[in-house]
C-alpha cells in the first residue's frame, strides 16, 4: 500500500474509530458533523504536496473562511476548496517543525480569537474544533508522511 493510501486509510478508520467510541451523551447530528469534518479534510487536497512543489492558491479563501486566521511562518497555502453550507477547506504545507505548528495553533491562533472548544493531540498529528470572529470549524495538523520535516495543516471554516 502506498503512503497516501495508508494515510487516507487510516485516517478514514479514525474517523470511523471516533464515531463508534463517541461518549454516549453526545448527540448523534454532532459526531455525523465530526465524521462529515474528517472525510472532508482527506478528500480535500493531495497531502503528499511538499512544499517546494507547492503554488500558492488565490486569497481570499472564500467568505466562509476569515480573512484574519493566521498561519505560521514558512506556510504555503495550496488549496482552498468552498463547499458551500458545509464551509471552505484550505490546506498548507509548513517547513516549521509539526510540535512548533502545534504550539502556534494552541497560542498564536488562540490569542488572534480563535478559541479551541476540544481536541486531540498525539504523536504526529492534532485536530481540534474551534470557534471566534464570526467562524466556527475544525483545524488538523499532521506530520508529512511523504515530505520530511513539513507539516500538513488543513483548516475548515463555516460562517456563524
Amino acid at each position: 500500500m502506498t503512503p497516501v493510501r495508508r494515510a487516507a486509510a487510516t485516517l478514514a478508520a479514525t474517523a470511523l474509530l471516533a464515531g463508534t467510541l463517541s461518549a454516549c451523551g453526545e448527540k448523534a447530528s454532532e459526531k455525523a458533523s465530526e465524521q462529515k469534518a474528517e472525510e472532508g479534510f482527506s478528500a480535500a487536497a493531495d497531502l503528499s504536496t511538499c512544499q517546494d512543489e507547492a503554488g500558492p492558491a488565490d486569497a481570499p479563501y472564500g467568505d466562509a473562511f476569515p480573512q484574519d486566521w493566521p498561519f505560521p511562518a514558512k506556510t504555503v497555502v495550496f488549496n482552498a476548496e468552498d463547499r458551500g453550507a458545509d464551509g471552505t477547506i484550505v490546506t498548507a504545507i509548513s517547513s516549521t517543525p509539526f510540535k512548533q505548528i502545534l504550539a502556534f495553533m494552541n497560542h498564536d491562533v488562540v490569542g488572534e480569537g480563535f478559541g479551541i472548544e476540544k481536541g486531540e493531540t498525539e504523536e504526529h498529528d492534532a485536530e481540534a474544533e474551534w470557534e471566534g470572529n464570526g467562524f466556527r470549524g475544525r483545524w488538523a495538523i499532521r506530520e508529512s508522511a511523504q515530505c520530511p520535516s513539513e507539516t500538513v495543516i488543513q483548516v475548515l471554516s463555516t460562517d456563524e
